[in-house]
């Protein structure tokens, strides 16, 4: 019987089996960021630790930084003190730091895959639950607490359980008007969020062959939503087109010694899975979501469903999302009037995301309703610089959008771009938990960056394969 990537990653990585039963796993690429870094540094410090290999992590600023303006001193005094406590440490401890001042900073999950930094084959960590992301590159990518980011700066390992691993295939052909963000919302739906529990994803099948590495990312990125530790694609031809040339891949010889090695990591045609799971394309709409958890969702022309149509065990959480979010059972979603469209983050906040939106808004000419806030956030400083050479910054500022700096801005709102009360925002992001996007009233509707774009021309939701008249 074969081994899956996850499998052989794993064993390539563990360095022994602890008492307790749990391994002792080498981390190939150690992320930080201004949110869980400091206090790690500052347990480093109080033990006299090193950062023994600095050459294997990588620093940049997202969550707090100001998208608005980013001069300095930030308005905001934490995220100041934040901000200057990564810049010291970095420099105490010889790690690179991707500075805004050089144009290198961004989301942490977004100016790792640019620079050629997540690789095929290896162990990926960082504090901070989307991680999962850099799994798009057949990589084992998952997130970590402050603890053991203390435990990665000091010694390179982490100790972690083994996990089971099933295989979701998606097969056939998407309808147009259909993305990324569409079939994960879709595979969330179908298994839960705490269905992953335990496991390590692995996406297959003909939709995720075809998919772009920015879509695998998108899909990636929230397999933790759906309770898995990480999800991963298999690196193939398309991995190693996006890795060429890029800073950190591998350079003459070393690269075809690379994409021998990535090919032998791929999962093998009689690798043994814990669980398999298949889907139709075809069965695949818009999904929007409407609750307070990523698998709360429908597609967009469904009815909102009925309590009673859930296991008697989670109908007080769907009872619970109702009465937030102000919805009612077997009502239309589609029509519900937004006030806040926000297209960004880690999960669609990529040059590609932003590209097919701006071909819609050229072709319709439609512009935002009056009275939506709407905000267009690029991932990273090079994608921001990439949409401006394009032009994208005029197309969005003269369809209505705010264009921004980058930053991790309204996902998480842990800086100014803030829900306003019981705002309601159509979100390209990766969470519509109670409080997320910065009001503890406010509330999140997750979908792709077409169909916020199309939520804030029609000031509600909307399918926008009517909006833009996306033909099938």
């Amino acid at each position: 019987m074969g081994k899956s990537l996850y499998d052989k990653v794993f064993e390539k990585h563990a360095v022994r089996q602890l008492q307790e039963g749990q391994y002792q796993l080498l981390m190939g690429l150690h992320l930080i960021h201004e949110v869980t870094s400091p206090q790690a540094f500052s347990m480093l410090r109080e033990r006299g630790l090193t950062v023994p290999y600095p050459e294997r992590t990588f620093a940049t600023c997202d969550h707090i930084i100001p998208t608005k303006s980013q001069l300095r001193p930030f308005q905001d005094e934490l995220a100041e003190q934040m901000l200057v406590e990564l810049e010291k440490n970095c420099a105490q401890y010889g790690i690179r730091y991707l500075s805004p001042k050089k144009g290198e900073q961004g989301i942490v999950h977004v100016v790792g895959p640019e620079l050629g930094l997540t690789q095929p084959g290896t162990t990926v960590c960082c504090g901070d639950s989307h991680t999962s992301t850099h799994g798009a590159f057949g990589a084992i990518a998952f997130g970590i607490g402050t603890t053991q980011v203390r435990d990665v700066l000091a010694t390179q390992t982490l100790a972690m359980d083994k996990l089971k691993v099933r295989r979701i295939e998606v097969n056939g052909k998407l309808r147009p008007g259909v993305y990324a963000k569409d079939v994960v919302l879709y595979v969330i739906q179908q298994l839960g969020v705490q269905g992953g529990m335990g496991y390590a994803y692995e996406f297959g099948g003909t939709v995720f062959d075809a998919f772009t590495m920015e879509e695998r990312m998108t899909v990636c990125n929230m397999s933790i939503e759906g309770g898995a530790r990480c999800g991963y694609v298999n690196p193939d031809a398309t991995t190693y087109a996006y890795l060429k040339d890029r800073e950190y891949s591998p350079k003459g010889a070393a690269w075809e010694q690379a994409v021998k090695y990535w090919d032998s990591m791929r999962s093998d045609a009689d690798a043994a899975y814990d669980h398999i799971v298949q889907y139709r394309a075809q069965d695949i709409e818009p999904m929007v979501t409407w609750g307070i958890t990523p698998a709360q969702s429908t597609a967009v022309n469904a009815k909102l469903p009925q309590a009673s149509s859930f296991a008697e065990g989670d109908r007080p959480l769907i009872e619970e999302a109702y009465q937030y979010m102000g919805f009612t059972p077997g009502a239309a979603l589609a029509g519900q009037k937004i006030d806040v469209a926000f297209i960004g983050s880690c999960t669609n906040g990529r040059f590609s995301d932003f590209e097919e939106v701006v071909k819609h808004l050229k072709a319709s000419g439609k512009k935002v309703k009056p009275g939506v806030r709407a905000l267009v956030v690029p991932g990273s400083q090079k994608v921001r610089e990439r949409m401006i050479e394009a032009g994208f910054d005029k197309v969005f500022t003269e369809a209505g959008f705010e264009f921004r700096e980058a930053g991790c801005s309204m996902c998480l709102a842990m800086n100014p771009d803030k829900l306003v009360g019981r705002e309601l925002c159509a979100s390209s992001s990766n969470r519509n938990f109670k409080g997320r996007q910065g009001s503890p009233t406010g509330r999140t509707l997750l979908m792709s960056p077409v169909m916020v774009a199309a939520a804030a021309i029609s000031g509600g939701v909307a399918d926008a394969r009517e909006v833009f008249a996306i033909k099938s």
